[in-house]
């Protein structure tokens, strides 16, 4: 009896061993992220290795480091500009210099994140669409007040960006152009063996405003939903050393609030590993502690609902004019919850929204700092 109960031991042993080996790349860092979450939430950080407060292209500095001794856990970097075939992105970052922190942070035991941006491919203007929906309207509106129906209609309208893309549309062919430069650029990240680099790809985001030609108001529900899909077969299908690069991608959905618009745009669970929220305080304390703890309810809710990892994939309060912030507003309110990282945006020069020891919130997040829950790099590389 004892030899049969050892040999089934054994054997479940060898199934959970042979399952584990199985995983892809993309499925390990799901886990990894799972555990760390238990430990606590990682500090991440957009453009951390470029520059800071007062300092530019230094290398190996970091304000994050500069603060608290060590890189950030997750350090976010931005692909904005790679569609165009430019030498540096939306940032004025050198897309050589950041494939080198990229792989350097993975290296040292971090966890990267990306985001693209990409420029309209129907104007030709930014990412950007508000101007080009005001344009627009002040010159339909100008044509109609002199009875020029006709030429009104000959204007570009910027709701049809999207459409335009979409397999049909007069940009397809344009925008798959785009989507090869960037794929070219995504298999490009590899380790000292040669091995794809696995990381958290978050496009699309904030599509519940309207400040992006993917948004809210920009398209309707399907055609962004087509987006989607059409962005993420076409990537997940791109050939890698070990085969393709979808084993290597955690997809990351990223709206600024869930409800009710964000649910009509979810891909679904087949595609997407990462449900993320970017809040920022941009109005008073009192009403980005109520947003916050309201994404944050609803992604613990929807987390556990799809089974996916949550995480605040954007945050931050513009130049931290308050030097107690971090603690007393949101550490008070995000330690109610368990999730897997917050990301602060970049810290550049008048425009800063991460720790820095140049910040007025230097001391309070240094003092924060020595928490054990709040995790930078060298607290989450031993844990794989």
């Amino acid at each position: 009896m004892k030899k049969i109960v050892v040999l089934v031991a054994l054997f479940s042993f060898c199934i959970l061993n042979i399952s584990a080996a199985k995983q892809t790349p993309a499925e390990q860092l799901i886990q990894r992220l799972i555990k760390i979450q238990k430990k606590g939430y990682m500090y991440g950080h957009q453009d951390d290795p470029f520059y800071g407060i007062t300092w530019e292209y230094e290398d190996g500095r970091s304000d994050t480091k500069d603060l608290v001794g060590d890189y950030p856990a997750v350090m976010g970097f931005e692909l904005g500009g790679i569609e165009m075939d430019d030498a540096k992105n939306l940032d004025s970052v050198p897309f050589n210099r950041m494939r080198d922190e990229i792989i350097a942070h993975y290296n040292r035991g971090g966890i990267i994140t990306i985001s693209w941006h990409p420029r309209n491919p129907l104007l030709g203007t930014t990412a950007w669409i508000e101007n080009d929906v005001k344009a627009y309207n002040e010159a339909v509106a100008a044509l109609l007040k002199i009875n020029q129906g006709e030429l009104a209609k000959q204007i570009i309208d910027p709701k049809n960006t999207v459409k335009s893309i979409l397999p049909g549309g007069k940009k397809h062919q344009y925008f798959q152009s785009w989507l090869q430069k960037l794929t070219a650029f995504l298999t490009s990240l590899k380790d000292i063996k040669g091995n794809q680099i696995p990381f958290i790809f978050r496009p699309y985001h904030e599509n519940t405003g309207s400040w992006f030609w993917w948004g809210q108001d920009l398209c309707s529900d399907k055609e962004y939903l087509d987006l989607w899909a059409m962005t993420q077969d076409y990537i997940n299908a791109a050939s890698v050393k070990n085969g393709k690069l979808q084993d290597y991608l955690i997809w990351s959905y990223s709206p600024s609030w869930y409800y009710p618009s964000a649910i009509k745009r979810y891909p679904g669970d087949d595609r997407i590993q990462l449900l993320g929220s970017d809040v920022y305080m941009w109005g008073t304390e009192a009403d980005f502690i109520k947003q916050l703890d309201t994404e944050l309810q609803n992604l613990t809710r929807l987390g556990k609902e799809h089974n996916k990892v949550i995480a605040l994939t954007e945050c931050g309060y513009k130049n931290s004019p308050d030097p107690t912030w971090w603690q007393r507003v949101f550490k008070a309110t995000i330690e109610k919850y368990s999730f897997s990282y917050f990301l602060p945006w970049r810290n550049y020069k008048e425009e800063h929204f991460g720790a820095s020891p140049d910040a007025p919130t230097a001391k309070d997040f240094k003092q924060w700092a020595k928490n054990k829950k709040l995790l930078f790099c060298n607290d989450i590389k031993k844990i794989k």
